[in-house]
């Protein structure tokens, strides 16, 4: 198996904080590794550390088979990042942002004017290519921002939180980006705080905490160890709640009720209790635990 990335014993200090203390992680290529945790977990120093913005104070990392320490430069080359706020020039319009990034990369002005129409397209952004990004709306600002760091088209891709503060239909639309480059053979690493989005998108999750790593795993693996299935259950009268809460030995939560399910076999024997005293239910489920179950159980903070 390949790794694009991979480190071990990641330490950085910031005066006596430990923003990272002993972080390993590795990054299969092709994939992408959803690094969650709460803030000042270390998510944001972890990956300044490896596109080489910051120096590790201990351990070793790299990034397509170079060293972000000693080989920075090489690493450089192969990176591209979107970090939590736009850096486009609010000045310049979508165009010039991208001509000048490709201009400042070594390309000729045809080309950096080529590879920018290729991504205005690509970002759907191509009605507002003339127009100063000021007037753009945070959807448009981040779609712009992620086009800017592809323009050296790289093959490894860090994304730190890239959709904060956007609604939900600007998230899907950057979801959908993110799974198009991954198809193209990109390798992905997402800091994010929304746990859906890790589910979405995520092959492989990191969970971190207080610069430790506290799991790592699969969505699956985690959600696994967060305590099994659990069965959800909703009366269609709410005059039965608390009927229904006593035989299932569950207390309500916005009218539903949620048990945790050892043993498979149960929740047939559960529901036919339920029916048996005349207890209508509006919907009941099956589920395995969410990753905000995940989150809460391994860093005990909220989502």
């Amino acid at each position: 198996m390949t790794y694009a990335i991979e480190a071990e014993g990641l330490v950085k200090r910031y005066g006596d904080k430990a923003a990272l203390d002993g972080v390993d992680l590795r990054v299969r290529t092709g994939s992408v590794l959803g690094v969650l945790g709460p803030n000042g977990a270390g998510k944001t120093t972890a990956v300044r550390v490896l596109a080489t913005l910051a120096v590790p104070d201990a351990g070793h990392a790299t990034v397509g088979g170079y060293d972000v320490t000693t080989q920075a430069r090489r690493v450089r080359e192969l990176i591209g990042l979107t970090g939590q706020y736009a850096s486009v020039d609010e000045k310049l319009t979508g165009t010039q942002n991208l001509v000048l990034v490709g201009r400042l990369l070594g390309l000729s002005r045809q080309r950096a004017r080529a590879r920018a129409a290729e991504l205005l397209a690509r970002f759907g952004l191509e009605e507002a290519a003339g127009r100063a990004t000021a007037g753009y709306s945070g959807g448009m600002r981040r779609r712009l921002d992620l086009a800017v760091s592809l323009v050296s088209r790289p093959r490894i891709l860090f994304l730190d939180e890239p959709t904060t503060g956007l609604d939900p239909r600007a998230r899907g639309d950057l979801w959908d980006v993110v799974r198009d480059l991954v198809a193209d053979g990109v390798t992905v690493l997402l800091t994010t705080q929304y746990l859906e989005e890790a589910d979405q998108l995520a092959d492989d999750l990191l969970v971190v905490d207080r610069g430790r790593v506290a799991a790592s795993g699969t969505p699956a693996e985690l959600k696994s160890r967060a305590g099994g299935h659990r069965l959800d259950v909703r009366p269609l009268r709410a005059a039965d709640l608390e009927k229904a809460g006593s035989i299932l030995g569950a207390t309500a939560v916005d009218g539903l009720l949620s048990v945790p399910v050892h043993d498979l076999a149960a929740p047939p024997d559960l529901l036919r209790r339920l029916d048996d005293a005349g207890i209508v239910l509006a919907e009941h489920a099956l589920r395995l635990p969410s990753l905000d179950d995940v989150f809460r159980t391994l860093t005990g903070a909220s989502s």
